[in-house]
This record gives C-alpha cells, sequence and structure tokens, in this order.
C-alpha cells in the first residue's frame, strides 16, 4: 500500500483506534472489536507486549482491510523494526528527527506528535502529513482552530482527550481525524469487548455526521 493510500484511509473513516493492551491476546481482542466497529486505521502502540511481532502477525492477516500502524514509536531503530514488520504508519508522541528521516527514507507516513507552533513548524519542514496534536484534552478542540491560523498548511489530529461526545467538535475544528485510545477499551477491564465495537462505531458516525454539517 502507497503512502498516500495510507493517509487517504486514515482521513476517510477520520478514526484511528490506539491499542494499549497487558497482553498480546487482550490486544488482539481489541482490535477484532475495534475492526468490528468500523475502525480501519489501528495503531498497535510499542507498550503492548510483544507489539512487533503483533503488527507482523496482524499485517499478514489483514493485508490491506486494517491499515496497522506503531505507536509510542520513540527513536529510528524502534521505527524500522516496526516497518520491516509490516507497519503501514508511524506514530510518536514528540517529533523525532531521525525517526522522520528513516519514514521518509522508507516512504512511510509519520504521525508526530506536537503541542505548540514552533514544533507545528518543525514537524512540517521534515515532511509530517498528519500532525498528532497530543496531549489533546490539555486543550481542547480550540487549539486546532489556533494552529490552523497562522499554520492552515498542517493536518491536525487529536489523540487523548476525545471522546464520543466531543469528537463533533474536533472535527469542525479543523482536525482531519482523531485518535481514541482509552474511551475504547473502558470495559475491557470487565471483559466487554461489545462495548468496544460500540464505541467504535459512535466515533465513526460521529466523525461522519460532523463532516456532513460542515458541508452544509
Amino acid at each position: 500500500m502507497k503512502k498516500y493510500e495510507v493517509l487517504k484511509s486514515i482521513v476517510d473513516t477520520g478514526v484511528v483506534a490506539v491499542i494499549r493492551a497487558k497482553s498480546k491476546a487482550e490486544g488482539e481482542k481489541i482490535i477484532d472489536a475495534v475492526k468490528a466497529g468500523g475502525i480501519k486505521a489501528i495503531e498497535v502502540t510499542l507498550t503492548v507486549p510483544n507489539a512487533v511481532e503483533i503488527i507482523r502477525e496482524l499485517t499478514a492477516e489483514y493485508q490491506d482491510e486494517l491499515i496497522i500502524g506503531a505507536g509510542t514509536v520513540l527513536d529510528q531503530e524502534s521505527a524500522r523494526m516496526c516497518i520491516l514488520a509490516g507497519a503501514k504508519y508511524i506514530v510518536s508522541p514528540c517529533f523525532d528527527l531521525e525517526t522522520a528521516k528513516l519514514c521518509n527514507r522508507y516512504v512511510i507516513p509519520y504521525l508526530a506528535g506536537v503541542m505548540t507552533p514552533k514544533e507545528v513548524k518543525t514537524a512540517l519542514e521534515y515532511g509530517v502529513p498528519i500532525l498528532k496534536v497530543f496531549p489533546g484534552g490539555a486543550f481542547g478542540p480550540s487549539i486546532i482552530k489556533n494552529f490552523s491560523g497562522p499554520l492552515p498548511q498542517g493536518s491536525y489530529m487529536p489523540t487523548g482527550g476525545v471522546s464520543v461526545e466531543n469528537a463533533k467538535d474536533w472535527i469542525k475544528a479543523g482536525a482531519v481525524a482523531v485518535g481514541a485510545g482509552s474511551i475504547l477499551t473502558k470495559g475491557v477491564k470487565d471483559g466487554d469487548y461489545t462495548s468496544v465495537t460500540t464505541v467504535a462505531k459512535d466515533l465513526v458516525n460521529e466523525v461522519a455526521k460532523a463532516r456532513k454539517e460542515m458541508e452544509k
């Protein structure tokens, strides 16, 4: 899958599921539940045990049915392992120059975390196609509008602080997608994976509704 196809898939659905789990088995169950809810972009964080192997297995199993990426990637060495395992995109909580260079070398989208105009400018200069506004909950949807004023060329995706209730607000503020983690997996501790699917569906629907309303 080409870089532009990966980015289009992320933006089309408008939701990236951030998967953090206590075990490989739990992670796989969450991913299946998220998939059932209509989210195609899955970010497997490197905090999940055996994350690289999970990425390898999921990529082989789902092919282009799901867009499997790696999250919480802190350095180029980790990024390269994930890319070789099949990760279609790399996500970091903050911008890292060497990781950006590596991803550009492999023509893999690098979604770097930003929280200030200077960080946005630096990330754009090194080709970051979607800027991960993290932690989004620290400022709320207004931060997207504030960034878009002086830096309208950026494409923004908040992670942290996103909920079913405010997903519309983020999209209407200018976000091209939203990242959702803990909100998706609240029921997992009780073995309730059905709730994961429900929240996933709700998020996808809220993003779609916001976009339709913006067209009017």
